[in-house]
């Protein structure tokens, strides 16, 4: 598999993050390696906050939570997706799938960090491959934060407002990361913030995993995906242990997908759901230290 790699001076300076970086390495599916990236801070021996991205944006997605979990005495691990962040990037778009972004996050956090009672946090694609993690894997996880996601199998329309995005990502002359996720927040970036998103891409050959992404989200009931999916429903329709959502009030992608989840999910009966307002499709972005409070006070109230 042909990857890139993006050079560390890429990432040197960036507003508000200065998170030492660790290195993984996990199979990729081909008789090679991936270099994965994820952060780890707080205390080894306390317990694990696991922070999912999603598109096209990295872990720098969550800096402004980190000091907020680890200040709770809580241990945060936030992975970048292959082909985000300084994580490895394949160049071809076929070498994308959803069931081989679930593989690399399986064999780095489990086979590789060997991460256990983890309270999964995750947003936009840090939902869909996370809650599959969760259907594969629930012994894994202590409980879970469903941020502005969904786990799609297909059997429904995921919205207008999906597609239009999903046109637009493939249509782009030039995919531009840092202004998506500009434009999908409710509140202006700080000086520098829009550059660190695009930080993880010099030029467009880096962009294969960012721009197949929207297409990899099942939308027909023949997605390659819709299997897997239904299948990690089933779990997900007997799993009891505290799930929580914490959606924006601002997201126009995934508004209402909270509802499914509460309807579905048995864990989802009794917790203190919230909207945080004010936040767009990013609410770690517009809200991070509000939706930082809220993980670490339903970690506290659930352990």
């Amino acid at each position: 598999m042909k990857t890139l790699r993006t050079s560390d001076a890429r990432f040197a300076g960036l507003p508000g993050y200065d998170f030492k970086p660790h290195y993984a390495e996990v199979s990729d599916d081909e008789g090679g390696t991936l270099r994965v990236h994820y952060l780890r801070e707080g205390a080894l021996s306390a317990p694990v906050v696991l922070l999912m991205h999603g598109e096209p944006s990295w872990c720098y997605l969550y800096r402004k939570m980190i000091p907020v979990l680890t200040a709770a005495g809580l241990q945060i691990v936030a992975p970048d997706l292959v082909g985000f962040g300084r994580s490895d990037k394949p160049t071809e778009r076929v070498d994308y799938t959803f069931a081989r972004h679930v593989g690399w996050m399986r064999e780095l956090l489990f086979d590789r960090l060997d991460l256990r009672d983890v309270t999964l946090v995750g947003q936009d694609w840090g939902g869909l491959i996370g809650l599959r993690l969760v259907g594969e894997h629930p012994d894994r996880f202590a409980r879970v934060v469903a941020a502005n996601t969904f786990l799609p199998t297909g059997d429904s329309s995921p919205g207008d407002a999906f597609f239009a995005w999903q046109k637009f990502s493939q249509e782009v002359e030039v995919f531009p990361a840092g202004g998506i996720v500009r434009g999908g927040c409710a509140k202006p970036l700080g000086p520098g913030v829009e550059v660190a998103y695009d930080a993880p891409f010099p030029d467009e050959t880096y962009k294969a995993g960012a721009r197949q992404f929207p297409m990899l989200v099942p939308s027909r009931p023949d997605d390659p995906a819709h299997d897997a999916n239904v299948a990690a429903w089933v779990v997900l329709e007997q799993f009891d242990r505290p799930f929580l959502c914490a959606f924006s009030d601002g997201d126009p992608i995934t508004k209402g997908a909270d509802r499914n989840l509460k309807e579905r999910i048995p864990g989802t009966k009794g917790q203190p759901h919230t909207t945080i307002v004010g936040g767009g499709h990013f609410l770690q972005e517009d809200c991070g230290e509000e939706l930082g409070r809220v993980v670490a006070s339903f970690v506290t109230a659930t352990s």
